[in-house]
């Protein structure tokens, strides 16, 4: 049986493939540690043989993307100094393969079509660790908070924090009703009650700032493109001179109690000495990709120890440019952040100047997101993350091919039936 090709790769017509390609992806994002290796390969045999599929396509597009390439192949090359090259190595491949995957995901689907299959995928991960309901005790902060079947509150959280977004997305800006739109009332809500379970403030923090960075947005697009232009400028201004004062006056003291969390963010600010200690060591190329916290080196176990990590595994520094900047050096933190800017400033400049453009209000708030959580924790540089495929899906998708989805919600959704 012949399969046609625009069943799989066109944006206009794979609606439904597309969107269990997603869902599928994001639960294996949660849980393959869980489930092992199996759900990777599933992950990979929904996105990579479409490169089969149509060889020419792909190979333009990652020739046109081949700066996006770059932090990932870097990870790859830091084998040959790195401290532990097997750990390199296969770190290295692994996250380069998971990016070409996400920029594959971003030639191939329509943002309504990432944001509904999204919204699918969130809610089988949630609702499995909702029935698994593992609570557990934060030694740092004294606190027991839901983490289900995650090993960490902020993990729960973090996917959470995606729903209520993707929620939001589909509500607003796409305008989903009916069944969808029911969906998506569903899935924010389950998700707001598994982002207030888990106590996560990095992630209640975050969709709040995305939120309102969002809904500040749409208000702007009542204006004239000139208009608009000049109250991005001022908000701008006002927002830095508001924090700034607020900061002064003590507002982020007063924050940080609401969350039970004190000036050293529950010992944050002690990692990030010792990040920049480590980098001070090894500045220009770092020690290698993923070749710091590894079982028997002195630092990483000291460090285990000192946080109560019973596992020797899956820690960081809680901060993507600190931990970066260990394991990859300035070099690499040079390569990471045009991607960072690429997910953030093009969007946001899109949505600016054109209205219809959903595509650009949606990847801004994901770039949001990202942004607003790099500062305290590391969602973006390791593979088989929803957060480094959200990355280089955005950042693919407006860098590629220049597509723009600008189709209204209701005209898209009848050429899906």
């Amino acid at each position: 049986m012949k399969i046609a090709k625009g069943l799989l790769l066109s944006p206009e017509r794979n609606f439904w493939f597309g969107a269990v390609a997603v869902a599928v992806s994001f639960f294996a994002f949660a849980y393959s540690t869980r489930f092992g290796q199996l759900l990777i390969l599933v992950y990979y045999a929904f996105w990579l043989p479409l490169v089969i599929v149509d060889q020419r396509r792909f190979v333009d597009i990652f020739v046109k993307s081949w700066w996006i390439l770059g932090f990932a192949l870097f990870a790859c090359l830091s084998t040959f100094w790195s401290a532990a090259p097997g750990s390199s190595l296969r770190g290295g491949v692994q996250y380069l393969s998971h990016v070409v995957c996400a920029l594959i995901a971003a030639r191939v689907l329509h943002i309504r079509t990432l944001a509904l299959g999204g919204l699918s995928g969130i809610a089988l991960v949630l609702a499995y660790s909702l029935a698994d309901g593992t609570h557990s005790y934060d030694p740092l902060d004294g606190a027991y908070s839901l983490v289900g079947a995650f090993s960490s509150k902020n993990q729960l959280g973090f996917f959470a924090s995606v729903g209520i977004y993707l929620a939001y997305a589909a509500l607003v800006p796409l305008r989903e009703r009916s069944l969808w739109g029911i969906f998506a009332l569903v899935v924010g809500a389950l998700s707001a009650y598994c982002l207030l379970a888990s106590q996560s403030a990095t992630s209640i923090i975050a969709v709040a700032v995305v939120l309102a960075a969002c809904l500040c947005l749409r208000a702007m697009l009542h204006f004239t493109p000139l208009v608009r232009r000049f109250v991005f400028l001022f908000g701008i201004a006002l927002a830095l001179t508001g924090a700034f004062v607020a900061f002064n006056l003590g507002a982020f003291d007063a924050l940080l109690g609401v969350f039970g969390k004190d000036a050293t963010l529950t010992g944050r600010t002690y990692l990030w000495s010792e990040g920049m200690a480590a980098f001070r060591e090894h500045p220009i190329f770092g020690v290698g990709y993923q070749a710091y916290w590894v079982q028997g080196f002195a630092d990483a176990e000291r460090l285990w120890e000192e946080f109560f990590i019973e596992t020797r595994t899956g820690f960081h520094f809680h901060n993507t440019f600190i931990e970066t900047l260990v394991e990859l050096g300035l070099l690499g933190l040079l390569l990471l952040i045009p991607i960072f800017w690429s997910s953030l400033f093009p969007p946001l400049g899109r949505a600016v100047s054109d209205r219809r453009d959903l595509q650009a209000h949606i990847l801004f708030g994901f770039g949001i997101l990202l942004v607003v959580r790099s500062a305290v924790e590391v969602d973006v540089i390791n593979p088989y993350i929803i957060g480094s495929f959200l990355l280089y899906y955005s950042v693919g998708s407006l860098a590629g091919s220049g597509r723009r989805d600008i189709v209204a919600a209701p005209v898209l959704r009848a050429t899906q039936h």
